[in-house]
């Protein structure tokens, strides 16, 4: 190192060069690095999903997810496999194992899914999603119709959304996928008229299998003649409705022999048609079309939202401008960010100038100051440079990282500088005080350095999905301190001796300022007076680090706030989940659903604050569906969206049997599950064994967890009778007297009471279904299935009721397993006034306890969601609390070539661990600030860099005994008169830095808010407690060490 130096002092254009060279690969990084909300988060989950039009959750269960789980479960690294059957879907998801790789992972899959058989026939093709942050829609858009347009229906513009809308949108670069309800796509239908069949004596099944047979398009191989090859194809097409009515259903002879074809028209009317619309969208006020824009991995956000918003310009410009339509973006998630950088940049802004302040009220000059001051941009900028080269992205959580270093990384500089100025100011010549000043210290502030970044090791290398968003702040804090500390060696010393040596000629007396260096000078020698005594009398200054260590320990286990897993953020959206009872269709749905807009309406007419004093509304939309509904708000002012969630909660109370689950939206989305929602798992080999106890648990949670105090309870699936279901069992015996098969009884059911797809057809230019159906589909009666007109073969006419028992029943609406059982999940959200770790202890002590010992036998019951990822990563997090001290301590005994001298510095730890609770203390008067997860990661931040005020004491007091030959209580008391000035600078320094962070609310803040406050208060701790903790023990620990005193020692020339 001493060569680095020497070589930076004499080829000061070659650093200079290096300097800008950083600049420059900077400012190339920053326009390629992707810019996003949070960091990429891979969480070991796959999804298979599979669509059955019309089917029951029952049958989705039998003939669908039970081939799923089968295929699935022997995969290698699955943990656990939940499914989620209901009305026409089927949902298999698979949990891996933390560390396994999830491209091999979705490469099995695949394959195992492609080998399933035995899938009903109408169900669609099993298609495989995984679960991450990307999965999360960076935008939402809504098309709704203008005053002038004379469009009478949204829904018959589905071909004109998916060509005009989807297919120009999913051309920008970065766009995953866009996805789209509303907007129904186009369907050939063929409803058949039940007593035209009769008159022919047609039988449902057989007009399905003479459509089926009715096209093929099949090679049949090749035809050589001569010097020519001919390809061979059967081709006939019955795809249109003008060629369709033309299929021949059979063909006969007639009395004077002549042949008779009865043909499709002859007895179905064929017409093009639109699908049912499965829900109703609405967007304030008006009916939508909404739209989720999906990213792709390492895609730049900001970038994406700029290009989405020309091309909706153009869009509304042009094709929706002749249709009476427009394209609103009503959520943009760089809305967020921009608002979130923006504060981080300020923050880092008003630190360094706060920093460069404190530097000023030191050095009272301004070129030394400008020359520390240098460490903040060269090290931010040079930290891009390595985010960009190791793939990572500009988000909240890296930008936050920046805003701690930037107090952090001018402590190097201040070691050095202020040594360098020492050994100026005794009278060296001012290349050799750049030398020797840096050479003197390159040890301890590389030591440092070191630490600070050694506590993150484990941290990079935690198996949680945590784990990658504690990445990025990682990195960004070691990538700036190690730049920093190359800064401090290489810039600071030749920029040092430059100015030095022109300003010895114009040495000026610096201003003073009385007050405060009066204070700094009786300080400075009360501590100096402190070290002395306190390293000559043991029995003294042992006392005084027994009673801080004892103070410290108090308040840690007195003051530290509750656990809680992860802050849910500030975005400005509101999100409801509402539930109906059962059976309840997409009509009914609808009424409900429109007492929340009803409720909301005056918020988003109004010009500013709505009624009541809440806020102003901006945008609201529902979605209703059979068997649910959600909804969603934002507001013009984002500090005040939870206001609105009793607007939207409220009206649906009041429905009989509707309830709503209502929450702001978290900005970790489902990839590190950052909602604070507590999972009770009850399974079961049956809904009826599982049932009656989860139905006493969720009493019990309601009775601890009222709703009326804000708390939020749900049941996945929902509890109850069940959806009514008219269920249809056909007699074997009558059956077989009228010649009908099962198979062909139900077909004649599905058709006629609903449709049933016969195939896949092109029609211009993409595919579109053929829908069998009668003319009654959909306008039936319970009473008129009893005389549904079954035709047989022959003719006749037989009413179902004749062959089948009609019964109404209650079935689920949903049916979810676990591992292969019956699972009921209660969803339990507290109210933010109590924290995560305090419910789960309540809920625990007494609901969970007081019912598991009384469940019947086969029924589990399991903690999960929020509260099994905060057992594990609270577990995690204190296991690598403590391997970082132990990295410390091993990385401290190989700088120091001694067991015992780190020992004298990790002490200083703990009681500055009290500091930060203080600061949470502090802060909980002013802000609900609970010990989350990235807020533990502030502890961790701590022990990094509070040892660094305890290295350059004992560095420096082993300086003046092994190069002075000082006594050890001398070399004490000369090392505090050193290194309390550049301890107090660079502490302050760092404060100062940190106050942004800390006191600034806006978005994105309440992130950082925590970590910030736990460093500063246990950063202004360290600094007095250093001063009154190493002296005594340090001289207890060099009295235990042989240390080799050098009588006599050579300068080292600088040539």
């Amino acid at each position: 190192m001493d060569n680095i130096i020497k070589l930076a002092i004499k080829q000061p254009i070659a650093v200079a060069a290096f300097v800008f060279l950083i600049i420059a690969f900077g400012a190339v990084a920053l326009q390629k690095i992707p810019i996003q909300m949070t960091p990429d988060i891979d969480k070991p989950v796959l999804q298979v999903r599979v669509s059955w039009p019309g089917a029951s959750p029952e049958d989705v269960e039998r003939e669908v997810t039970t081939r799923l789980e089968l295929a699935v479960t022997s995969l290698t690294g699955v943990e656990n496999v939940e499914s989620d059957s209901r009305f026409g879907s089927a949902r298999v998801t698979l949990t891996y194992s933390v560390g396994q790789d999830m491209d091999i992972a979705l490469i099995q899959l695949l394959s195992k899914v492609s080998a399933i058989d035995g899938l009903p026939f109408e169900s669609k093709r099993p298609t495989v999603k995984t679960s991450n942050s990307d999965d999360s829609p960076i935008s939402r858009l809504a098309m709704v119709k203008l005053p002038s347009s004379k469009i009478d229906d949204l829904g018959t513009l589905g071909d004109f959304v998916e060509f005009e809308i989807i297919e120009k949108l999913s051309r920008i670069e970065g766009i995953s996928e866009i996805t789209f309800r509303g907007g129904q796509k186009r369907e050939l239908k063929v409803a058949l008229d039940t007593q035209k069949l009769a008159e022919y004596s047609m039988s449902i099944p057989s007009v399905l299998e003479a459509l089926r047979a009715s096209s093929a398009q099949v090679t049949a191989g090749e035809i050589i003649e001569g010097k020519r090859t001919y390809s061979l194809r059967a081709e006939v097409i019955s795809y249109t409705p003008a060629t369709a009515k033309n299929i021949i259903l059979r063909s006969e002879k007639g009395l004077d022999g002549r042949s008779i074809n009865i043909r499709l028209e002859d007895v179905a009317k064929i017409y093009m048609s639109y699908k049912k619309p499965t829900s109703f969208r609405r967007m304030n006020g008006q009916d939508a079309i909404t739209f989720a824009v999906i990213r792709e991995p390492s895609s730049n956000v900001v970038e994406i939202i700029k290009n989405l918003k020309i091309e909706i310009e153009k869009l509304n410009n042009g094709p929706l401008a002749e249709k009476g339509l427009v394209l609103n973006n009503v959520y943009d998630e760089t809305v967020y960010i921009n608002a979130a950088i923006k504060l981080v940049q300020q923050n880092i802004i008003i630190g360094g100038i706060l920093a460069i302040c404190i530097l000023m009220l030191f050095l009272r000059s301004f070129r030394p100051t400008f020359i520390i001051m240098l460490a903040i941009p060269v090290s931010v900028i040079g930290t891009f440079v390595v985010i960009s080269w190791l793939g990572l992205s500009v988000n909240v959580i890296s930008l936050a990282g920046l805003a701690f270093a930037v107090g952090m990384v001018v402590d190097a500089s201040i070691v050095s500088q202020e040594n360098i100025f020492r050994l100026k100011q005794s009278g060296i010549a001012p290349i050799l005080a750049a030398y020797n000043g840096s050479r003197q210290v390159w040890a301890p502030i590389l030591g440092s350095a070191l630490t600070t970044v050694v506590v993150f090791i484990p941290i990079l290398l935690l198996d949680l999905p945590i784990g990658q968003l504690f990445r990025d702040i990682g990195i960004a804090i070691s990538v700036s301190v190690l730049i920093s500390v190359v800064i401090s060696v290489t810039l600071i010393p030749t920029i040092a001796a430059k100015i030095l040596k022109n300003s010895e000629s114009k040495e000026t007396k610096n201003f003073s300022i009385i007050f405060l260096d009066a204070f700094a000078s009786k300080f400075a020698k009360l501590m100096e007076k402190y070290a002395s005594y306190s390293a000559s009398s043991l029995k003294f200054g042992l006392t005084v680090v027994f009673g801080l260590v004892l103070t410290a320990g108090v308040i840690i286990s007195s003051f530290l706030p509750p656990l809680d897993y992860l802050p849910d953020g500030n975005r400005n959206f509101v999100f409801a989940r509402i539930m109906v009872p059962s059976g309840y269709n997409k009509e009914a749905t609808l009424e409900i659903s429109r007492a929340m807009e009803r409720a909301a309406q005056p918020l988003w007419e109004a010009e500013n604050d709505g009624p009541y004093g809440k806020p102003k509304i901006a945008r609201f939309f529902f979605v209703a569906y059979s068997g649910g509904a959600f909804a969603g708000a934002a507001t013009d002012n984002p500090e005040r969206v939870k206001e609105i969630l009793p607007v939207l909660t409220k009206p649906i109370r009041l429905q009989p049997g509707a309830r709503a689950f209502a929450q702001q939206a978290s900005l970790f989305g489902r990839s590190v599950g950052g909602s604070r929602v507590i999972k009770v798992e009850i399974t079961g080999s049956s809904l009826e064994l599982i049932q009656p106890t989860a139905q006493k648990i969720i009493r019990l949670i309601r009775n601890q967890f009222p709703p009326k105090d804000g708390h939020q309870v749900r049941s996945v699936p929902q509890m109850g009778s069940g959806s009514p279901q008219v269920i249809i069992k056909p007699i074997p015996e009558q059956l077989a007297n009228i010649g009908m098969t099962a198979k062909e009884f139900a077909q004649s059911l599905d058709v006629y009471n609903d449709g049933i797809r016969v195939i896949e057809i092109p029609f211009e230019g993409r595919l579109i279904e053929l829908i069998l159906t009668s003319d009654k589909a959909n306008n039936n009666k319970i009473d008129d299935i009893k005389n549904l007109p079954l035709i047989l073969k022959t003719g006749e006419i037989v009413r179902l009721s004749q062959v089948a028992d009609i019964n109404l029943i209650g079935v689920p609406k949903q049916i979810k397993r676990l591992s292969g059982r019956r699972v009921i999940t209660l969803q339990l959200r507290p109210h933010e006034s109590i924290s995560l770790e305090n419910a789960v202890l309540k809920l625990q002590n007494s609901v969970i306890n007081p019912t598991i010992k009384n469940i019947p036998e086969g029924v589990s019951i399991n903690l999960s969601g929020a509260a099994s990822e905060l057992e594990r990563t609270w577990i995690a997090m204190k296991n690598n609390v403590m391997i970082a001290l132990f990295v410390i301590f091993l990385l401290l005994t190989v700088l120091m070539k001694s067991f015992v001298l780190p020992l004298v510095i990790m002490i200083t730890v703990p009681v500055a661990g009290a500091g930060g609770v203080l600061g949470l203390v502090f802060l909980n008067q002013f802000s609900a600030q609970p010990l989350d997860m990235l807020t533990m990661l502030g502890f961790i931040i701590l022990a990094g860099i509070v040892v660094n005020n305890s290295i350059l004491m004992v560095e420096q007091t082993l300086w003046h005994i092994r190069h002075e030959s000082m006594i050890i209580s001398e070399a004490i008391t000369e090392a505090t008169r050193n290194r309390i000035r550049p301890i107090f600078m660079s502490t302050l320094t760092s404060l100062f830095g940190l106050i942004p962070l800390v006191i600034f609310p806006g978005s994105g803040s309440e992130l950082y808010r925590g970590i910030g406050t736990v460093v500063f208060g246990g950063l202004a701790t360290s600094a007095i407690l250093t001063l009154l903790m190493v002296p005594p023990l340090l001289a207890l620990a060099l009295k235990t060490e042989k240390l080799k005193s050098f009588s006599e020692v050579k300068e080292d020339l600088f040539i």
